[in-house]
C-alpha cells in the first residue's frame, strides 16, 4: 500500500507510536480518536504491510560509556571491484562491525558514509585503524566527530 493510501487515522497512529512504542492500544486509540478494537485492527494492517518495521528501545550512549559518536566517509578500491565481481563485501562485513550503527551506500566520490559510536577517540582510532583501513577494499577514509547534538529524533513526518 502506498503511502498515498494512509489515510489521516493511519498517519495519527503512526505519529503516536513513532514518539512512544510502548504506549497501550487503549490509549492510542484514545488519542486518535478510535474504538480499541478497530485502532488495535489498523496497528496490526501497518505492521503487516511493513509502515512499522519493530519496534525498539532507544539507549543513551553517553550512559553506556559511548561519547563519541563519529561521521565516516570511506572510498573503496574500484578495482578491488574487477577483481572480485563487487563491492558488497564491504557492506556485508560492516554487519560485524558493532562500532557501525548505520551505514549508507553514498553518490558522489566517496562510496559510504558510516555513522560510528565508541567511547573515546583511542577506540576510533583503533576502529579506523585496524578495521577500516585493514580493510582490502579500503582505499580513503574521511572522519569528522560529533561536538554537539541539535536535533535528534527517529520520527518521520507522517503528521496528515
Amino acid at each position: 500500500m502506498p503511502a498515498e493510501d494512509l489515510d489521516r487515522t493511519d498517519r495519527l497512529i503512526l505519529a503516536q507510536l513513532q514518539r512512544d512504542g510502548r504506549i497501550s492500544n487503549q490509549e492510542l486509540a484514545q488519542r486518535v480518536a478510535l474504538s480499541p478494537s478497530p485502532c488495535l485492527r489498523r496497528v496490526k494492517r501497518l505492521e503487516e504491510q511493513g509502515y512499522i518495521r519493530r519496534y525498539v528501545a532507544l539507549a543513551d550512549p553517553d550512559k553506556l560509556g559511548l561519547g563519541l559518536l563519529a561521521y565516516v566517509f570511506v572510498r573503496l578500491d574500484k578495482s578491488h571491484r574487477a577483481e572480485h565481481g563487487s563491492i558488497s563485501g564491504f557492506a556485508q562485513d560492516v554487519q560485524g562491525w558493532p562500532e557501525v550503527i548505520q551505514c549508507y551506500a553514498m553518490s558522489g566520490d566517496m562510496d559510504y558514509l558510516l555513522r560510528v559510536q565508541v567511547r573515546d577517540l583511542a577506540a576510533f582510532s583503533r576502529f579506523a585503524m585496524d578495521v577500516l583501513m585493514r580493510h582490502p577494499a579500503v582505499i580513503d577514509i574521511r572522519s569528522s566527530f560529533a561536538l554537539q547534538s541539535i536535533k535528534e529524533t527517529t520520527e518521520l513526518p507522517v503528521q496528515p
